[in-house]
């Protein structure tokens, strides 16, 4: 019975290896998880949405510049320092705006005769308005969260058009200057808020 047992399970198992040789080479490539979903809807639902960043669409004409890896990197630093304060996407989009049309994203030191009296750093901030020391304004992290900082004591900063809310931090002498960098600021933050 022990035999006649043994030659059973052996030849169901050799059924089931030359059924499985008929049926053709196995496939050594690791299925994609079904999800009805394209490769570009799957890299698209890791960004964050539209209508978060621009909740008003952009006002007026747009700007957009190539940005160099420390202007990237500027823009990187810029958004970690919003995750860290706490902060949703549209204030990194309101940020990066803002040092768009302040630098360009450098993080600029002081510029001789050409300098704004004394403002230095990625939002051109002034040690003598209060924003910080030199050395403290010329830091991504510390600027960041300075403007941002100005940014949550503005009421309503959320459901304001972007230069407006902005420029209530800011005070430029060219308040609508901002919404120009609006789109750029918002790809910006789509590209890189959950790189």
């Amino acid at each position: 019975m022990n035999t006649m047992l043994r030659k059973s399970v052996l030849g169901i198992a050799g059924l089931a290896v030359a059924g499985g040789l008929a049926a053709g080479p196995l496939n050594h490539h690791e299925a994609a998880p079904v999800t009805g979903l394209s490769e570009a809807a799957v890299l698209q639902a890791d960004k964050p949405d539209t209508a978060k960043l621009i909740p008003h669409g952009v006002q007026g004409a747009q700007s957009k510049i190539d940005l160099s890896d420390e202007q990237t990197g500027n823009a990187k630093a810029i958004i970690a320092a919003t995750k860290k304060a706490g902060l949703p996407e549209r204030a990194a989009v309101i940020s990066i705006a803002t040092s768009l049309q302040e630098s360009k994203l450098e993080n600029l030191g002081h510029l001789g005769d050409a300098n704004d009296h004394d403002s230095l750093g990625l939002f051109q901030q002034r040690p003598s308005s209060g924003w910080g020391t030199p050395e403290q304004i010329t830091d991504p992290e510390y600027s960041t969260l300075a403007f941002l900082k100005g940014l949550k004591q503005v009421d309503g900063w959320q459901d304001m058009p972007l230069t407006e809310a902005a420029q209530t931090v800011q005070v430029s002498a060219y308040p609508d200057a901002y919404a120009q960098w609006e789109q750029q600021a918002a790809d910006i933050v789509a590209q890189h808020w959950n790189s």
